[in-house]
């Protein structure tokens, strides 16, 4: 059974989150606070965790990262603050997804479903090379991207940009992270030049660069990649 820490200082939410996941058969403790959730946290090892950022006692950043610096169990925040600085905050931090208050209960289980079969693939082990998607191929050791049987030409910022979101597949990469290690800058003054550089992985790589099925944009946040 999958076991879900609820970290919400609401207590109707709470109420309605545990009538929820254990309709679903989910196992489920609830937390007030931060410091109340890292005590169980690190007792019984929860396979998710749900987190509001406006908690008691401290922020809601502070207990994702306290929970990373031991523990790599999928974060999903349930916040009602929507500026873009929160949120990536909050999956700088180390949270999995970011999902804004109110919300669907039929919305919630799916990610959470998503984020527990994230941890349980297999990640990339360094000897693996390749990735495979429906349109293209990329060959990490040989630095090679081949689409429709051909090679595709990539610049090496493009290249460096693309080896990140595949290395980490399913997982939002937030424009701070991306920023900082393909152009060596934590601010938005290249902002302009990730869009492009993303604008033209997509447009040499996805069969329909305007709906794009493996470089996924999450507005205001960053990006992913998915197979």
């Amino acid at each position: 059974m999958t076991r879900v820490l609820v970290v919400e200082d609401d207590p109707q939410l709470v109420r309605a989150l545990v009538i929820n996941m254990r309709a679903r058969r989910y196992g489920v403790d609830a937390a007030p606070d931060g410091a109340t959730a890292l005590r169980p946290a690190a007792a019984h090892r929860p396979d998710v965790v749900m987190l509001d950022l406006g908690l008691p006692d401290m922020d809601g950043v502070e207990v994702i990262r306290a929970l990373r610096g031991w523990t790599r169990v999928p974060i999903l925040v349930l916040s009602a603050r929507q500026a873009s600085d929160e949120k990536v905050a909050a999956l700088d931090a180390g949270a999995d997804d970011y999902i804004t208050k109110p919300f669907s209960m039929d919305e919630l289980p799916a990610r959470l479903r998503a984020a527990v079969r994230r941890t349980e693939d297999t990640p990339l082990a360094p000897e693996t090379t390749l990735v495979v998607t429906d349109g293209f191929t990329i060959d990490l050791l040989a630095s090679k991207a081949v689409r429709d049987g051909h090679d595709v030409r990539l610049t090496p910022t493009e290249w460096h940009l693309l080896e990140i979101l595949v290395t980490d597949p399913g997982r939002l990469v937030t424009q701070k992270r991306l920023l900082q290690e393909v152009w060596g800058v934590s601010r938005n003054n290249r902002t302009n030049c990730l869009w492009v550089c993303m604008a033209q992985l997509r447009r040499k790589l996805e069969t329909d660069p305007a709906h794009p099925r493996c470089l996924i944009t999450e507005p205001g946040m960053g990006y992913r990649f998915e197979r």
